[in-house]
């Protein structure tokens, strides 16, 4: 590693490290005050912010972004507000740091209780998304923890604006502005050191596309939340409501292309397709999706062959493969072999379908009669989310702030000894 990196990279864990510290017991009102006065100065800042963000969008189509990197990278008022408010929502949230998990008592008079405590120092990797400035910002501030940002690039401008603003409200609350870092450079040297840094960084959290999330996986030394790809699934069941799978279907695929929660692949049981035809397919296609298939569905008008690689693929655009399958049991066979235990949704009026479905999977997400799109965390009440987590350790889903602790055993005696 080049010494100037792993020098700056010294200096910015060292200064994580001391601020990971006085935050582990940073008052909850202390820490509510700072996200409230971060989400003031966004929306007061919030014309500077988009302006920057049109510096950044201008340079991206230059660049030549994907339309859907782009999207990830824009922002406008309504996005803006959307960041203020997810500020306002964390501080709102109980403080995790702290809590009781489980207590109990041994018959040798010991008292112990595990109790919810800081990581320590989080880093995010990320891509196009300038929201994820905030969001991570608030939600390792939330839970107690210190975080080193290294946005994308194609975001730099952006990501800067936003982090004054964080920056501003720290300083409101008395809390230190180590404890939200931005990295100063846009070379790619410093993730290498990030993902090296074993002495000053206790987790990583990569924001991005396959390649940026696959080389994280691969390199780094320190622990990592990540999934890689978000190759999500509706299957409509035999017994599923049509009016609610022609809604939640169009929903899932093309509220948002974009983002890891869009659907890639439907999967209709042939009985659903018997009783009421094509009408799912033709939905897709009058909303503009191109719909990749084989077989039977091939014979509806607008749709193209799929190759064998559009299955387990994730296109994060207007594009969705599409399969008849003969049952539960054979769409959640096609789903293990092609799927990326990201999020799955099944529609059905059959409870012992959706339990079948809820219980022989192991995606981080499943649903039921509902889109795909949900699988954010703020929409599940967590205000926002980091990231969403598809390994099988410590966190699984969206990593909200409760995800970003660990805990610590307190044991209590009364001048208790060993035998």
């Amino acid at each position: 590693m080049d010494g100037q990196f792993a020098d700056m990279m010294a200096g910015i864990g060292a200064r994580a490290r001391a601020a990971a510290a006085e935050l582990a017991c940073a008052s909850s009102e202390r820490k509510a005050a700072a996200l409230v006065s971060a989400a003031s100065a966004i929306w007061e800042n919030r014309v500077a912010i988009m302006d920057a963000n049109s510096m950044d969008c201008a340079a991206g189509e230059e660049k030549g972004l994907t339309p859907a990197m782009l999207d990830r990278l824009r922002l406008d008022e309504g996005r803006v507000r959307g960041i203020v408010d997810s500020l306002r929502a964390i501080a709102e949230r109980r403080d995790p740091v702290g809590r009781v998990l489980a207590q109990w008592e041994r018959p040798n008079g010991l008292q112990i209780r595990r109790v919810a405590t800081p990581l320590g120092v989080i880093g995010v990797i990320y891509e196009s998304r300038p929201n994820v400035t905030a969001d991570a910002g608030a939600l390792a501030l939330k839970s107690g923890n210190a975080v080193i940002l290294r946005g994308g690039s194609e975001s730099f401008h952006s990501s800067e604006a936003i982090h004054d603003c964080m920056l501003q409200g720290l300083r409101a609350a008395g809390l230190p502005e180590a404890a939200i870092q931005l990295v100063p450079t846009r070379d790619r040297a410093m993730v290498s050191a990030m993902l090296a840094a074993v002495e000053w960084i206790d987790v990583i959290v990569p924001r991005g596309g396959k390649g940026l999330v696959g080389l994280v996986q691969k390199e780094a030394r320190v622990p990592v939340f990540a999934h890689l790809e978000g190759i999500c699934h509706v299957y409509a069941d035999r017994d599923a409501d049509l009016e609610k799978a022609r809604r939640v279907v169009l929903n899932a695929k093309t509220r948002r292309t974009g983002i890891c929660g869009s659907a890639e692949c439907l999967l209709i049981d042939w009985q659903f397709y018997t009783r009421h035809g094509a009408v799912l397919i033709e939905d897709l296609l009058k909303a503009g999706v191109e719909v990749r298939t084989e077989g039977e569905l091939l014979k509806v008008p607008g749709t193209v062959r799929a190759a064998p690689e559009d299955f387990g693929r994730e296109f994060l655009d207007m594009i969705i493969a599409a399969k008849l399958v003969d049952g539960v049991d054979e769409a959640i066979a096609h789903i293990r072999r092609y799927g990326s235990q990201h999020t799955e949704a099944i529609l059905t009026e059959n409870d012992a379908a959706a339990e079948r479905f809820f219980t022989r999977l192991d995606s981080a997400i499943l649903l039921r009669n509902a889109s795909t799109q949900f699988a954010d965390g703020g929409e599940f009440g967590m205000g926002a989310e980091i990231g969403i987590a598809t390994g099988k350790l410590h966190a699984r889903g969206p990593v909200g702030a409760e995800q970003l602790c660990s805990f610590k055993y307190l044991v209590t005696g009364d001048g208790t000894i060993r035998d």
